[in-house]
């Protein structure tokens, strides 16, 4: 903020609330000063925001969020109000341009997720529960997953036992793709029933104390083929690489490419359509983002997922997905689901 000449920054994103206050809730605005964080929320969070946030003052209002914060010292004298672009909708930053008129509002990017990246221990701990409670539906799946039975079941399995064993909620919607379907790297669950001789592609995660967890498996079920029993092997190979090549230090380019690289040499490289991974932690999705795109370092305490996949259309497709917490020397995996091919 100093760097930029920013007198305050100002977020109503959830993931900023949580992570600068502690705040859970769905409503809810902070402004940061250098030197002070005021925190406003209305009557329904009221006894939630005196139990979770920690701020300078914490104020309730039924009037507009945004018009009850103007209205503290911390914005007096100010000439420099900033939001982060990639977290505000128009609407937010309208009425921001619309309470402040006598202040320059200005867009910032990655404030709050520069701050987000690097996991202390706590997070880390909250993690490696999500990480373990999604091992364990894995373990069960193993039990469910035969011919006959649906995708849809599957995924209504993975929600109930996430919550059995403790989760908040499903990290996003569970990816369960059978056949034909897992050829596709997003598709969702359908009616459509596992058949003898399939892959099934699994990925799924949870939230815990807000944070997410992200695996993925493919498994078969019933006898396979040469042909996906050699791409099955291509793609453990290129996430075994991904996960030796982790560390602080290196770039998401140089990270994605070390596995990219097993999968280009076998001949499949047109096959894997996305980046080996991404950030996780207060969302699904976030900073560091492991890429082609990204020629930064990655920075110690990163927890990022490693996903590398081959997708052939009209006949199957493996991808196998991995936590890990980057550290100097190399990584540690906090998935645990085995990653050898499973016959069912």
């Amino acid at each position: 903020m100093l760097e930029k000449k920013i007198d305050v920054f100002v977020s109503a994103f959830g993931p900023h609330l949580r992570y600068f206050t502690g705040y859970s809730g769905s409503n809810g605005l902070m402004a940061v000063a250098p030197d002070r964080v005021l925190f406003v929320t209305d009557p329904r969070y009221g006894e939630q925001s005196k139990a979770e946030v920690s701020a300078d003052r914490c104020i309730v209002t039924r009037d507009a969020l945004i018009r009850a914060a103007s209205k503290q010292t911390l914005f007096a004298r100010c000439a420099r109000i900033a939001f982060e672009k990639e977290s505000c909708s128009y609407q937010f930053v309208s009425d921001l341009i619309a309470t402040f008129p006598a202040s320059d509002v200005v867009p910032v990017e990655g404030i709050g997720a520069q701050c987000m990246v690097s996991k202390d221990e706590t997070e880390l701990a909250f993690l490696r529960t999500a990480a373990s409670i999604t091992d364990r539906v894995f373990t069960d799946l193993l039990g469910l997953l035969r011919p006959g039975v649906t995708e849809l079941e599957i995924a209504g399995e993975i929600a109930a036992r996430h919550r059995r064993y403790g989760a908040e909620n499903d990290a996003f919607d569970s990816i369960v793709a059978s056949g034909q379907h897992s050829a596709l790297p997003h598709a969702s669950p359908t009616t459509k029933a596992i058949g003898a001789g399939e892959f099934v592609t699994l990925d799924f995660g949870c939230v815990y104390q807000g944070y997410h967890s992200d695996m993925t498996r493919t498994v078969a079920v019933g006898r396979v083929s040469r042909e996906m029993k050699k791409v099955y092997a291509v793609v453990l190979d290129a996430q075994r690489a991904g996960v030796d090549a982790a560390r602080a230090g290196i770039t998401g380019k140089k990270l994605d490419q070390a596995a990219r690289g097993v999968i280009q040499r076998a001949g499949y490289g047109k096959y894997f359509v996305h980046g080996l991974g991404h950030g996780i932690g207060l969302q699904i999705h976030e900073e560091p983002r492991v890429s082609k795109k990204n020629s930064e370092p990655l920075v110690s305490g990163s927890v990022i997922t490693i996903e590398p996949g081959i997708y052939i259309p009209g006949k199957f497709g493996v991808r196998i997905e991995d936590d890990v917490v980057l550290h100097g020397s190399g990584c540690e995996a906090i998935t645990r689901s085995p990653k050898e091919l499973i016959i069912l």
